[in-house]
C-alpha cells in the first residue's frame, strides 16, 4: 500500500480522499493556495505544504510545485482528484518520471482518450457503440465534408477533437452553413485548447445523458459499477444525478456495460474511469471517456457498496483488482444534487463568508463537503461547495428523501442552489425519469 499520499486538489474531492487515505492508513499532504489555507483537509492533513498564491494558474496547475512538495515531503504518491491537472497527460507523466505514483491511468491512456478523434477509433475498436459521424478528423477537402454530412443527416455537431465541458462544439442544420461553422469551430478550438482539429457527428436531438462507471487494476482485470443518469444538465455542467439509471432498454444497457469492460480490458486501462453516452430511443453512443474519478461517483458507491476512492488508492498500489463483477449487485437507488455558491436564478457566482451551515440528516443522506461556519468561498475557483446524495431502496424513497434533506439543508450569508435544486425534485417529469439533456435549460426558459 502506498505510505503517504499528496493531495493535488481543493475542495470536497481533497476532503473525500483524505478520508479514504485515513481508512488504508495512508499520510497525507495537504497542498493549497494562499487562499485555501483553511480548507478542512489542510487542517485535518499529516501535512500541509502552501504550494502558491489564489490563482489556480500559479497553484493547482503549477507542476513544479506540486512535484516539489511531494519531493520535499517524502510522499511516494499523488492524487489529481478530478478538474485541475487530472486528466492532464503530460502531468501524469512527469509525475511518474520524477519517481512518484500517479493515483489515476497511464499517461499514454490519458492522451488516447483525451483526444476525442482517437478515442472514438478506439471504442469502435474495442465494439463499444458510437454516434454515427466523420470516422476521424475533417480535413479542408469541402466535398468530402459535404458527402460525410448527407451520409450522418442533418442535424450534425461540429467537435473539437480536444474539447471538454460543453465547449468547442457547434450544430449544424444545413448544408448552406456547414463550412462556416467548421471554420469558426476550428479557430475556438484553437485558442481554447491549442489544437484546432475537429470531426462530425450526428446531432441526436433528445438525448439523455447516462454514463458507465468501471474500475480496472492494468492487470487484465476489469469490472462496470452499472450506470449513472446525469440528464438534468445546463449549459452542458451536470446539476443533478442518479444511480441507477431509470427506464434503459435492458438489453442495450447489459450489451453497453460488457463492452465498457472489454475495452477497458483491450486499452489496459488503470484506475476508475467514467464512460459517459449520450442514449436516445434505446440506443447507447459514445461521447466520451473521463479518465478520473467524477463528482457523482458517490450515488454509484450507495448503490453498489464499493469504495471508489479506495480502490483507486489500492490499484495505484500495484494490487489487482479485489472485485469480480459477479460480486457487485445494485441494491436501491440514489440521487445527488449538487449544491454551489451561486444565485439560483442568475447562476452568478456567490462568493463570501458562511455564517451559517446546518447539514441535513436522517436515513439515506450523505453529505460530501468542505465548509462549516464561518468558512469563507473564494472568488478564485469552481462554485460547488456541497453535494448532498439521498439513499432508499427505490427511487421513489430516494427521491423523497432528497426533497426532505433539501428543505433542512440551511447555508446562509451567501446566495446557493438549494432553491433550484427544491424546485428540480418536485418536478413531475423529474419525478418520472427518463428527462432528456434539454429538460432543465427549457424549464428555466434558457
Amino acid at each position: 500500500m502506498l505510505d503517504k499520499v499528496v493531495i493535488a486538489n481543493r475542495g470536497e474531492i481533497a476532503l473525500r480522499i483524505l478520508r479514504a487515505c485515513k481508512e488504508l492508513d495512508i499520510k497525507t499532504v495537504a497542498i493549497h493556495s494562499q487562499a485555501d489555507k483553511d480548507l478542512m483537509h489542510v487542517r485535518l492533513a499529516d501535512e500541509a505544504v502552501c504550494i502558491g498564491p489564489a490563482s489556480s494558474v500559479k497553484s493547482y496547475l503549477n507542476v513544479p510545485s506540486i512535484i516539489a512538495a511531494a519531493e520535499v515531503t517524502d510522499a511516494v504518491g499523488i492524487h489529481p482528484g478530478y478538474g485541475f491537472l487530472a486528466e492532464n497527460a503530460d502531468f501524469a507523466e512527469q509525475v511518474e518520471r520524477s519517481g512518484f505514483t500517479f493515483i489515476g491511468p497511464k499517461a499514454e491512456t490519458i492522451r488516447l482518450m483525451g483526444d476525442k478523434v482517437s478515442a472514438i477509433e478506439a471504442m469502435k475498436e474495442a465494439g463499444v457503440p458510437t454516434v454515427p459521424g466523420s470516422d476521424g478528423a475533417l480535413d479542408d477537402d469541402t466535398e468530402h465534408t459535404y458527402k460525410i454530412a448527407e451520409r450522418i443527416g442533418y442535424p450534425v455537431i461540429i467537435k473539437a477533437a480536444a474539447g471538454g465541458g460543453g465547449r468547442g462544439m457547434r450544430v449544424v442544420h444545413s448544408e448552406a452553413s456547414l463550412i462556416n461553422s467548421i471554420h469558426v469551430t476550428q479557430s475556438e478550438a484553437a485558442a481554447a485548447f491549442g489544437d484546432d482539429t475537429v470531426y462530425m457527428e450526428k446531432y441526436l436531438e433528445n438525448p439523455r445523458h447516462v454514463e458507465v462507471q468501471v474500475l480496472a487494476d492494468g492487470q487484465g482485470n476489469a469490472v462496470h459499477l452499472y450506470d449513472r443518469d446525469c440528464s438534468m444538465q445546463r449549459r452542458h455542467q451536470k446539476v443533478v444525478e442518479e444511480a441507477p439509471a431509470p427506464h434503459l432498454d435492458p438489453d442495450a444497457r447489459a450489451q453497453v456495460l460488457q463492452a465498457c469492460v472489454d475495452a477497458c480490458i483491450k486499452i489496459n486501462y488503470r484506475g476508475a474511469g467514467t464512460f459517459e453516452f449520450l442514449y436516445e430511443n434505446g440506443g447507447f453512443y459514445f461521447i466520451e471517456m473521463n479518465t478520473r474519478v467524477q463528482v457523482e461517483h458517490p450515488v454509484t458507491e450507495m448503490i453498489t457498496g464499493v469504495d471508489i476512492v479506495k480502490e483507486q488508492l489500492r490499484i495505484a498500489s500495484g494490487l489487482p483488482l479485489s472485485l469480480k463483477q459477479e460480486d457487485i449487485k445494485i441494491q436501491g437507488h440514489s440521487f445527488e444534487c449538487r449544491i454551489n455558491a451561486e444565485d439560483s436564478k442568475t447562476f452568478l457566482p456567490s462568493p463570501g463568508t458562511i455564517k451559517h451551515f446546518h447539514a441535513p440528516g436522517g436515513n439515506g443522506i450523505r453529505v460530501d463537503s468542505h465548509i462549516y461556519n464561518g468558512y469563507t468561498v473564494p472568488p478564485h475557483y469552481d462554485s460547488l461547495i456541497a453535494k448532498l446524495i439521498s439513499y432508499g431502496e427505490d427511487r421513489e424513497t430516494a427521491l423523497k428523501r432528497m426533497e426532505i434533506a433539501l428543505d433542512e439543508m440551511v447555508v446562509d450569508g451567501i446566495r446557493s442552489n438549494i432553491a433550484l435544486q427544491q424546485e428540480i425534485v418536485k418536478d413531475c417529469r423529474f419525478q418520472e425519469g427518463g428527462v432528456n439533456i434539454h429538460y432543465l435549460e427549457k424549464k428555466l426558459g434558457l
